[in-house]
């Protein structure tokens, strides 16, 4: 029997250990799981035969070696920042693992070790990065085999809810860590266009946006997804004109997102000083003119030139930001008392589901025509534990760690998924689970 261990068994997990344990029969595997919250791991494994769980510290060193040594793949769902220490562990016991993370730093420096001793180490095999790499990697592939040159490539996605299930003015509610869209695109967003660099500070982030349609959903949004140039060596573009990716809103989101970015509401560098006894309405006015006489809406308007009766008004009062209502966060900071507002308002109500779509456009030369391809998907979830978000992510990596362990993967070292031998088996899976692309040209 082959062992599987499941570190961290979040909300993108839940379709992952689903696809694992349909498969443990046949293929004679054991799942065991382990997370701080046994509760929310023994409800998703439904008191499967060949399911375990245990409690699990990543900052408990001895356990982390035990858990890894004698398992066949160890597949880490915890947060990013601790595959460096899965990985190091999994290389001292010569066991194979594999994330839908980004490649770390760290793993790159341990590649040379891990190839010479014969694993495999999968990275960046969710949605994005992952189906995004995938289904970019086999048009692109297939573009070079025509003799096509790429000129332009340009790559969008966005987790949103779903539109029957749209009912709050912002067209927007949490379907992955909230923390991390609170935190979305700070620091420079770079990419390239028509062979002219672009560089965007964070405070500019949302006033530069594209706009496009996706199949049937309607119109949407686009604002620069931080570093796009890195990924010419990604997809092997070096020197195409213009590379660009980008995130995904329904129309207006930007814009009334831009006034929390201006009034600095989204930042996590410091704490508010009595921020437990402070209002959400204190909390607007801590960034604004000292002026008593003046109401918070007020001054909020003079300063943003907003429109007092303004959509953008409208969806901030709808979120609460003028309540006199406590925060009640000791030592917290500006980014976690917006936080904890939105977890409040942009939660998911029982019987919501999630979209998630994504676009790619490539523009290529071949036979001295310019042709253009528009790759589109887009996936409903199924419920609130079978989200989109866990379909997208959990099912290429489930995909990924069976083929690895039914030896269908001839492979060493560190790799994510932009060779063949990676993207053709997993994306013809996904087809089975509705994740397709519609190509127009």
């Amino acid at each position: 029997m082959k062992r599987i261990v499941l570190l961290g068994a979040g909300l993108s997990s839940t379709n992952l250990i689903k696809y694992l344990l349909d498969h443990s029969e046949i293929h004679n595997w054991h799942l065991a799981i382990g997370d701080l919250d046994t509760a929310t791991a023994l409800r998703k494994v439904k008191g499967h035969p060949r399911a375990s769980v245990f409690q699990f510290n990543i900052f408990d060193d001895n356990l982390l070696k035990t858990t890894v040594a004698g398992a066949d793949v160890v597949i880490s769902f915890l947060p990013a920042a601790f595959h460096p220490r899965v990985a190091a562990a999994c290389l001292e016991a010569r066991v194979n693992m594999v994330t839908a993370s980004y490649v770390s730093k760290e793993m790159k420096l341990m590649a040379d070790d891990i190839r010479a001793a014969g694993l495999l180490f999968l990275n960046e095999l969710g949605v994005d990065p992952g189906i995004d790499h995938m289904s970019a990697m086999q048009v692109i592939d297939r573009i070079r085999a025509m003799g096509g040159k790429m000129v332009s490539f340009k790559s969008n996605t966005g987790g949103l809810i779903a539109q029957e299930y749209d009912n709050n003015p912002w067209h927007y509610k949490f379907t992955w860590n909230p923390r991390n869209v609170v935190l979305a695109g700070q620091g420079v967003s770079q990419f390239i266009r028509n062979g002219k660099y672009k560089c965007i500070p964070y405070h500019k982030l949302f006033d530069r946006l594209l706009y496009t349609t996706v199949l049937d959903y309607g119109e949407f949004e686009i604002y620069p997804n931080r570093d796009s140039l890195k990924y010419r060596e990604t997809y092997n573009l070096q020197g195409i004109p213009t590379m660009f990716r980008g995130t995904m809103r329904r129309p207006g989101y930007c814009e009334a997102w831009n006034v929390f970015v201006q009034l600095g509401a989204t930042d996590d560098t410091y704490t508010l000083e009595d921020s437990m006894n402070m209002s959400y309405r204190d909390f607007i006015n801590v960034f604004l003119r000292y002026d008593p006489e003046k109401p918070v809406e007020q001054k909020l308007c003079e300063y943003l030139d907003l429109d007092p009766d303004g959509e953008i008004m409208q969806k901030l009062t709808w979120l609460g930001v003028f309540e006199n209502r406590k925060v009640g966060m000791p030592n917290a900071t500006p980014a976690q008392i917006l936080q904890k507002l939105l977890e409040e308002k942009w939660a998911l109500e029982p019987g919501d589901k999630d979209m998630l779509v994504m676009q790619h456009e490539f523009i290529y030369e071949l036979g001295g025509e310019e042709k253009k391809i528009t790759s589109s998907m887009a996936i409903i979830g199924k419920d609130q534990e079978e989200t989109a978000m866990s379909i997208t992510v959990g099912t290429p990596v489930a995909i990924a760690v069976k083929l690895l362990l039914t030896g269908k993967l001839n492979l060493t070292g560190v790799h994510t998924p932009v060779i063949p031998e990676l993207y053709n088996p997993i994306l013809e899976e996904l087809k089975t689970f509705g994740i397709r692309f519609v190509e127009e040209s």
